[in-house]
């Protein structure tokens, strides 16, 4: 099939794209450390297991019944301006008797925040005296990771020890989820606490694992670079280019359309075209019908063939934009604009089609 790359050929661009995602993931992360899941051989056998779940806690009247609790911590997590924090807020009755901030490595997540503080936080219930102890986050994600003994994140792993080690001690911890920024004092602090340690703190971090979504959004971005790169600098495509000078840019405009066979046609060139047909001797004249000697290109049949004059021009009166081949590329993409595009030369391919299959 014309276009396609010979095999030996495709085999050594895929290897050279692998070395490159392999640089640039070995660049980028250097003394840094990716944060592994435990083992499984390392789990408790089934039999051994604690039982673990947390309360829900939607309203503030639900949270004062909770009088049997001796000392309450609060936890969360922040991300803001690229910085990442958590912190404990600990409560005797009204009264908060200790805080502590968190810093955490800047390509962290507000997930691992938000587990690093529930795992502060029941290590503090392992060290402090009292019998009764209760912790909450507003973080439903972290709470049902570290309730799964499925999850084999570090975090959530340690976490479920300690309990198991306060229930050794004959402390109860309970778990619980409140609902964000409700109207408790001790969660309204928390929160506030979190984001002083992401913005403020300048000692070295609590805790700098990668997380491996971050070490593959590197390499996807890596990946991206060099497809475009080479997008750039081939002679080939030269009509997709004309919708996406960009591969990076058209790589997330694509993935959001539903593509047809229509659509292909008129982003690539490679259909019923005069032009395209006759260059692979499906037709003797390339010419469009409306000029003899005019290539029937997807370009000229858009911008400024005669015969879809009119459709063009009710199509610039709806957008307020002129279609011509610097524009392209804009109206593909534009939120309420390209929709109206993509129906019109729809339905030209559809007309070109017909008249040179017939």
């Amino acid at each position: 099939m014309a276009g396609i790359l010979p095999l030996d050929l495709r085999v050594r661009e895929a290897a050279s794209l692998f070395e490159a995602k392999k640089g640039v993931c070995q660049s980028w992360l250097g003394d840094r450390e990716i944060e592994r899941m435990s083992s499984a051989m390392d789990a408790p056998h089934p039999a051994e297991q604690q039982s673990l779940e947390f309360g829900n806690l939607v309203d503030e009247e639900q949270y004062n019944n909770l009088n049997h609790l001796d000392v309450r911590i609060f936890t969360d997590g922040s991300k803001i301006e690229g910085r990442v924090g958590a912190a404990l807020s600990i409560w005797d009755g009204e009264v908060e008797i200790r805080s502590l901030k968190l810093a955490l490595a800047p390509y962290c997540t507000v997930y691992q925040a938000e587990l690093l503080a529930l795992s502060y936080a029941v290590k503090e219930a392992q060290l402090r005296n009292g019998s009764t102890f209760g912790v909450f986050s507003d973080s439903k994600a972290a709470l049902l990771t570290v309730t799964n003994h499925g999850s084999l994140h570090p975090l959530a792993v340690n976490i479920r020890k300690m309990l198991k080690e306060c229930t050794l001690q004959n402390k109860t911890v309970a778990l619980y989820w409140i609902k964000a920024h409700a109207g408790l004092e001790g969660n309204e602090r928390a929160d506030q606490l979190a984001k002083e340690a992401a913005l403020l703190s300048k000692r070295s971090p609590h805790y700098d694992l990668c997380p491996v979504s971050y070490v593959k959004r590197i390499i996807r971005g890596g990946s991206l670079d060099e497809w475009n790169r080479r997008y750039r600098d081939s002679d080939r495509a030269s009509v997709t280019k004309i919708f996406f000078p960009d591969a990076v840019a058209a790589y997330s405009t694509v993935r959001k359309m539903r593509i047809t066979g229509h659509i292909t046609q008129f982003t690539t060139g490679h259909g019923g075209f005069s032009e395209y047909l006759a260059r692979f001797k499906r037709k003797g004249d390339p010419s469009c019908a409306c000029e003899p000697g005019m290539p029937e290109t997807v370009e000229h049949l858009l911008t400024s063939c005669p015969i879809f004059g009119k459709q063009r021009f009710e199509l610039e009166n709806k957008i307020n934009i002129t279609v011509n081949k610097e524009n392209l590329c804009k109206l593909i993409v534009e939120k309420n604009v390209k929709e109206l595009f993509i129906d019109y030369a729809v339905q030209i391919v559809k007309i070109v089609n017909k008249k040179n299959k017939e």
